[in-house]
């Protein structure tokens, strides 16, 4: 593994399931490792992890931007955008919040009259704590979209070596499409409840679309009935962990600590999830 890395990536079909627990354990545990949070519209990870020496990149995109003395209104720029991004009334409207920025408008627009400038969507961070690279991506207040952040985040991680763990965006939108699509394996996070069932179940079958190798990790067991183990055991998910419902690993989490680097009596739980992960992938 010195050589190459493996990049797994941690989802939800929800938030608050502990996703960013299992991923920022998983990377301290690891000799050396690499933790992305591509959960862009609420990272948290770097709350855990304090890093130092960090260096921050403004990420922006390319929109269009309009030369209202060229355009004659033939409106074949608005025909081409399938996202709604453009419209003609008495001159051309650009909505940049829904504008993918794929630039054909500006290629199509026979009078030239539409260039590209930039737009500022967001952050990304990059530092150090201990063992662990951390990169985090953090989207600007009222962007649509933090896929093109994401792309960077994947990017500046690509070439790391040992495991790089993804804390994905909660959910199945595009953000965590994208997040997983690179990935080697997945590991699911799930509550013991009938809601954390359904989710666990958005997840999964994401993951099928991409044809990824996957395991579950059931959080807050109580030892009593789980329909989220119900579901894993229905469609033959094997179960890598059972996080038990603890208030002194509460405790810790709500600290902004990390288990593993404290004197919690149940960290062994991470080093052997870590253990069954580096068999999965072998």
């Amino acid at each position: 593994m010195a050589d190459r890395n493996i990049k797994i990536a941690v989802l939800s079909g929800k938030g608050g399931t502990g996703k960013t627990l299992v991923s920022v354990n998983l990377a301290a545990a690891a000799n050396k490792s690499t933790y992305v949070d591509c959960d862009v519209e609420e990272p948290n990870g770097h709350l855990f992890f304090k890093p130092t020496a960090v260096e921050k990149e403004e990420i922006f995109v390319k929109i269009p931007n309009v030369n209202k003395d060229l355009c004659i209104g033939c409106k074949k720029c608005v025909e081409f955008c399938k996202f709604n991004a453009l419209a003609y009334g008495k001159e051309l409207i650009v909505f940049d919040e829904v504008c993918h920025s794929c630039g054909g408008c500006v290629l199509i627009c026979p009078q030239k009259a539409l260039t590209e400038k930039e737009k500022l969507i967001g952050i990304v961070e990059t530092g150090i704590s201990q063992n662990v690279k951390t990169i985090t991506g953090e989207l600007k207040t009222g962007e649509a979209s933090g896929v093109p952040i994401i792309k960077n985040l994947l990017n500046k991680a690509k070439n790391e070596k040992g495991f790089i763990f993804i804390d994905c965006p909660p959910g199945s939108a595009c953000t965590v499409m994208e997040s997983i699509a690179d990935a080697d394996f997945c590991l699911l996070v799930a509550e013991p409840t009938v809601f954390g069932a359904h989710n666990l179940s958005m997840a999964y079958e994401l993951v099928k679309v991409f044809d990824k190798p996957c395991a579950a990790v059931l959080n807050k067991t109580t030892g009593e009935y789980n329909p989220s183990e119900d579901f894993c055991g229905k469609y033959g998910i094997e179960i890598f962990a059972k996080i038990p419902f603890d208030n002194e690993l509460g405790e810790i989490n709500s600290n902004g600590k990390i288990a593993v680097r404290e004197n919690y009596s149940n960290k062994d739980l991470f080093y052997d999830l870590l253990v069954k992960i580096k068999e999965a992938v072998k």
